[in-house]
């Protein structure tokens, strides 16, 4: 006979499937999670906004005619948005690449370090990425946008 009585079992916990509008908001984010999440979000970025980094290459190198007319885009506007949404979408591409790129890095010196697998690395580290890729985009979006 068994010594436990069946009412002091323990209930075993319920899986469901997660609803991501209602149940994600809610959850706590650790920082290096955030700075993961952040990892694929400027990935996408930049791959959505290839069309848009192929022409500014294209238009700023190919002659002086289009070059007058790749800065009239960021200056007055084009297509019928004002130059400074061009200057914000830039904006957005400088961050997910400085994100990316620095945030790239992190991963790869934690897949050859095995000292850098620990919770305190993660977080300190997640707080640098953060730091170093928000700090430089504030310093070229102010070069962007004609501050210094």
């Amino acid at each position: 006979m068994s010594n436990t009585a069946p009412s002091a079992t323990k209930k075993r916990p319920a899986y469901r499937n997660i609803n991501a509008f209602k149940d994600l908001p809610g959850y706590r984010w650790p920082l290096a999670s955030l700075v993961s999440g952040m990892h694929r979000i400027s990935g996408a970025i930049m791959f959505f906004l290839m069309p848009f980094i192929i022409w500014m290459f294209d238009s700023s190198i190919s002659s002086e005619i289009s070059f007058a007319k790749f800065k009239a885009a960021f200056n007055i506007g084009m297509l019928g948005l004002p130059g400074f949404i061009w200057k914000l979408i830039a904006l957005a591409l400088i961050w997910a690449y400085l994100q990316h790129f620095i945030a790239g890095l992190r991963h790869l010196w934690m897949d050859t370090h095995h000292d850098a697998t620990s919770k305190a690395f993660g977080r300190s580290s997640a707080a640098f990425t953060l730091a170093a890729s928000i700090g430089l985009t504030l310093l070229l979006g102010a070069k962007l946008f004609g501050l210094y």
